[in-house]
């Protein structure tokens, strides 16, 4: 069976979608019209602008949704999922390749989504830490016996796990983390503490507007991030998108289920191959690519 993933927040680069926008002239119309969608020249910054402005969450996941969504559209009869998941931000990207959500609404909700999120970073210094070598459990078990707001946030594959929080309890946590044994226990360059209590605000906002937004049945299922299994029904795919933003992307717990299911081949469309390393450090047994036109 052929499962498609989306990455998430973190992919991007300068130039990301310009061959695309050059060589198809659908390409081309959706890069254009959500130039419109969105109000600002989005093209100009993905194509030609600096790592600096790619950076912002309100350029970012617009950018990297647009990468992986006109590229599954440029596909045409090449895509054809049985399975999709996408990590964080990427089940948006998802939910449009596989039928749920058309272009326009997963572009606002991933606009709306953006700029909650940014906003939910500036009310508190907050942060992410990526901790390798350690068991899932050693790092939850640290982040529950330590002071203040930090909790695991991205489960990426068996012994890297991100944990987000406030800043003076992730600092603290890292310690305890690398006292513990963790090969390393680093922060990260993000914003704020993504997935966790700290979106709660960003979580609100988000709920009002997938609420107003039409979905429809997929024509396969989507693995998302916070059941793990296999989802249908569009009401489902609401309420999981919507718990998304404060709880953990459980993306191990994910591909693990979607090979259980039958899934053999995992394509990654979108920018970079992040993750395609993860699912071959979850079960080295799978062939993985980047989608080729």
């Amino acid at each position: 069976m052929n499962a498609y993933i989306f990455p998430g927040q973190g992919a991007q680069f300068v130039g990301m979608g310009l061959d695309l926008y050059e060589n198809h002239n659908h390409a081309q119309e959706l890069f254009e019209q959500a130039n419109d969608i969105l109000g600002f020249s989005i093209t100009d910054i993905m194509f030609e602008g600096t790592p600096e402005d790619l950076k912002q969450t309100k350029v970012t996941q617009p950018a990297i949704f647009l990468h992986s969504v006109i590229l599954s559209k440029v596909m045409g009869e090449n895509f054809k999922p049985d399975m999709v998941a996408g990590h964080s931000l990427g089940e948006l990207s998802a939910l449009v390749a596989n039928g749920a959500l058309n272009f326009e609404d997963g572009l606002k909700l991933v606009s709306q989504r953006a700029l909650a999120m940014q906003k939910a970073c500036e009310l508190q210094p907050s942060t992410m830490a990526a901790v390798l070598g350690l068991d899932d459990e050693v790092v939850e078990k640290i982040c529950e016996e330590t002071d203040g707001i930090v909790v695991p946030a991205n489960y990426n594959c068996p012994g890297q796990l991100v944990i987000s929080g406030e800043v003076e309890a992730i600092n603290n946590a890292c310690e305890k983390l690398k006292e513990a044994g963790a090969r390393r226990a680093l922060l990260l360059p993000v914003g704020g503490a993504f997935h966790s209590p700290l979106m709660e605000p960003a979580r609100e906002e988000l709920a009002a507007a997938i609420e107003a937004t039409n979905f429809s049945a997929p024509v396969c299922p989507i693995y998302q991030n916070v059941p793990t299994t296999a989802v249908t029904s569009a009401d489902e795919i609401k309420d999981n998108l919507i718990s998304q933003l404060t709880a953990p992307v459980k993306w191990t717990q994910s591909v693990q289920q979607m090979i259980k299911d039958g899934g053999k081949s995992f394509v990654e469309v979108g920018p970079g191959k992040v993750l395609q390393g993860l699912v071959r450090k979850i079960n080295s047994d799978t062939e993985t690519a980047s989608a080729v036109i």
